[in-house]
């Protein structure tokens, strides 16, 4: 029955987690159609794609056991995160290319260089605990991103900047991956996804109580709402300069 249950919620985490990497598809048709990044930050995308490839190595059978499911969707986020940021640098100005090739090529090395050591230093629960670390690590900076965007919601008492199905998407994917975990006795996909779990009933819960304020107490710095990624999250984002990042992903 245990197990049965096991697969059921992993499937589950797959099934929210795809919803919550295909979130930030409205900016891009955005940037798209406008062919310009605008005011659009890349760096939440390369970000998410470090803890993708990180959780996604986790999960792979010589690293930890019973973790495929955990590979699967982490390796596809890896892969819809990459065509955003090939989007992103098709489309933003020469100064910003050169600063997000600079950040990919640095995640990229973090990436190899824990694959490198799993792989030739370390082996049996020595690597599980090093990649565990790792990946967890990324997954809670992850989850935590939405917090300036919990704040904003609490100065400005509107939600207009914390869409109700990007929390919804969220408070999901961290609930069933976190039982997941707790199913699989991993501490290293409980931990993070019940941190993500936690910040996910908040923002439904601040959601709930100003509701009714959404686009009242606070400019509307975006015509049409866009939502974005970020450390492996979705966040909402428009104009840097009016309105901080927030990030969802998710996602071990």
């Amino acid at each position: 029955m245990g197990g049965v249950a096991h697969l059921v919620f992993g499937i589950l985490g797959d099934i929210t987690g795809l919803l919550l990497f295909l979130a930030p598809t409205i900016t891009f048709k955005r940037i798209i159609m406008n062919k310009s990044t605008e005011q659009f930050s890349g760096i939440p995308y390369v970000m998410t794609i470090l803890n993708c490839l990180l959780s996604s190595w986790y999960g792979l059978p010589f690293v930890s056991p019973n973790n495929l499911l955990v590979s699967v969707i982490n390796g596809t986020g890896a892969a819809i995160e990459a065509i955003y940021v090939l989007i992103f640098l098709v489309f933003a100005p020469k100064r910003e290319k050169g600063k997000i090739l600079a950040l990919l090529t640095f995640v990229l090395s973090i990436f190899a260089a824990v694959a490198f050591i799993s792989l030739f230093v370390l082996h049996g629960n020595n690597r599980k605990i090093f990649c565990g670390f790792a990946a967890a690590i990324f997954s809670i900076i992850m989850y935590g991103s939405p917090l300036s965007i919990m704040r904003l919601v609490i100065k400005t008492k509107s939600v207009e900047y914390m869409p109700f199905f990007l929390s919804l998407f969220v408070f999901l994917c961290g609930t069933s991956w976190f039982i997941f975990g707790l199913l699989g006795k991993d501490p290293f996909v409980a931990v993070p996804n019940g941190f993500g779990s936690f910040l996910g009933a908040i923002q439904l819960i601040l959601y709930a109580i100003y509701r009714n304020n959404k686009g009242e107490t606070a400019k509307k710095p975006n015509s049409d709402g866009s939502l974005e990624m970020g450390l492996g999250e979705p966040r909402v984002q428009a104009n840097r300069e009016k309105q901080p990042n927030a990030a969802q992903n998710g996602h071990m």
